[in-house]
């Protein structure tokens, strides 16, 4: 295992590029997102506005290739935008994070021709806003056991079912969404595994039968939108489908690979934010006469979460770089995105502490970064679901 660890293990410096992306994604979450950032926790309002300005200056169609309208920049730079919009609103990062990875993504690594010529550049431009839908109201993490059925009907599918938990629900245009192609039964006479049967299709919002339950009351992000997605005999044609047949699980689960790295980078901005506000905070207050920070049980606190920090980033651009270079990056993936969203409840958490009852007020951002973090260390995958996909892989490692 060490010599795996060896081999895949950088020296990781931001390019000129890479600086100046970051540099101008943090100056216009600052000017324009930050103040926004606290109201739109209140009135649970999309920001749609936010959306667009990002869809201005190109950040829509970020890793999108340039022949389909978008910039074709590398997971790095993903991950900085997602991390520097996180420090300033989560919801605002988890809403481009879905859109990039979670709908564009799979569309671009799995779609035909005809599906990249027809989707990409609406989803690059920003006129379209993406989804993605796996679970539902009875299965989370399993996965496997889903109800959504397609059923082959010869020149289109009619989907029939309800997908849980739809970030950007009801907002966005269009949702890649799986479902059980293949009967239980016809699978279980081949003996074959229900999986098998899962496929892949790009859902438009406006095709009939498309409806959208109540929007769930969270307690953090809380301006995203998020809520079921109910497809009462849908149709939909047989050229959305993603990939072929049968592939629907492998799909989801490499979608899920790209998506842990932007949640993993999601977590580390909210760390960093609630790091920033609890030094700050330690330098500027006093008691028994001197500034807060001077105590060494404070500074402990700052310490483990600069610390922290600094490893969180590697691991994002480790699992990111193995992504770019198309080798297998799913359990770094994990491991960032584990690693980053448990350090985010921490840092959420300290922060409030350091600022004592000042923190659990909403006078200060403290409180909303503990809630936003929390999150984190659900969709994706749970952490109990990256321990496993970890353990599993480096099994695989050891016994290869």
């Amino acid at each position: 295992m060490t010599k795996v660890l060896d081999k895949q293990t950088q020296n990781f410096k931001l390019t000129k590029e890479q600086e100046l992306l970051q540099r101008t994604i943090k100056e216009i979450a600052n000017e324009k997102f930050k103040e926004k950032a606290k109201e739109i926790d209140k009135s649970h309002k999309f920001p749609r506005e936010n959306f667009k300005l990002l869809s201005e200056l190109g950040i829509t169609g970020l890793t999108i290739p340039e022949e389909y309208g978008g910039s074709g920049l590398d997971t790095i730079s993903y991950a900085i935008v997602i991390e520097e919009l996180a420090k300033v609103c989560a919801t605002t990062s988890v809403i481009m994070s879905v859109h990039l990875s979670l709908c564009s993504k799979p569309i671009t690594k799995y779609g035909s021709n005809e599906l990249k010529n027809k989707y990409l550049n609406k989803l690059a431009t920003g006129e379209y806003l993406g989804a993605f839908c796996l679970s539902e109201p009875g299965n989370g993490s399993d996965a496997q056991a889903m109800l959504t059925k397609a059923e082959d009907k010869g020149e289109h599918y009619i989907l029939n079912g309800t997908k849980a938990w739809i970030t950007n629900g009801g907002e966005a245009d269009i949702y890649i969404v799986t479902a059980q192609s293949t009967p239980v039964e016809e699978l279980t006479r081949q003996n074959l595994p229900k999986h098998k049967g899962v496929s892949v299709f790009i859902v438009e919002k406006n095709m009939p039968g498309v409806s959208f339950g109540k929007l769930e009351d969270k307690l953090g992000i809380r301006a995203s939108a998020t809520c079921q997605l109910i497809l009462d005999n849908v149709k939909v044609p047989k050229e959305n489908l993603l990939g072929k047949e049968g592939e629907g699980f492998k799909i989801a689960l490499s979608t899920l690979d790209d998506g842990r790295i932007g949640i993993a980078a999601q977590a580390l901005g909210i760390a960093e934010a609630a790091y920033d506000l609890a030094q700050s905070y330690a330098k500027s207050r006093e008691a028994f006469g001197k500034k807060i920070i001077s105590f060494q049980a404070i500074q402990f606190m700052l310490t483990e979460l600069a610390t922290e920090i600094e490893a969180g980033k590697l691991l994002i651009y480790q699992a990111a770089s193995l992504c770019d270079k198309k080798e297998k990056f799913t359990r770094h993936a994990a491991e960032a995105k584990l690693f980053c969203s448990e350090l985010a409840s921490r840092a959420g958490n300290i922060a409030v502490q350091i600022l004592g009852g000042y923190g659990y007020t909403t006078e200060y951002n403290a409180e909303r970064y503990l809630r936003d973090a929390k999150i984190t260390e659900i969709y994706e995958g749970t952490s109990e679901i990256q321990r496993i996909v970890i353990a599993e892989n480096i099994i695989k490692e050891l016994t290869a």
